[in-house]
């Protein structure tokens, strides 16, 4: 009988600092250096801890998260407006708010 072998993955994680730059392709403000500066500051006063109320993780990659989302008209770059939340809140939270919006049309499987 022929001998069974593994084959090694071809794709590896690859983890990034917090104070790494991160480019977005979409958008350039999320490319500038006021929203570099402002999610520095998000993301260090909350010490890279998730900001959701009993959560607490760190992750390699936290969200400098807008509270008030800047289509919803809050502001860019005050500190204010700004929490550090880990990707599982941070996609939770931004979901609420698009299913929030007066516009939005849920559909039958939407919660």
């Amino acid at each position: 009988m022929g001998k069974l072998t593994m084959a090694t993955p071809r794709l590896k994680t690859v983890r990034t600092a917090l104070d790494e730059p991160v480019t977005y392709e979409r958008n350039e403000y999320y490319n500038s250096q006021d929203h570099r500066a402002w999610r520095a500051l998000i993301i260090s006063r909350a010490n890279g801890t998730c900001q959701w109320p009993g959560c607490n993780r760190r992750e390699p990659r936290m969200f400098a998260d807008h509270i008030v989302e800047l289509r919803d008209g809050g502001s860019r770059t005050d500190p204010l407006n700004g929490q550090c939340l880990c990707g599982q809140h941070h996609s939770l939270k931004t979901y609420r708010a698009r299913m929030e919006r007066p516009y939005h049309h849920r559909s039958a499987h939407a919660p």
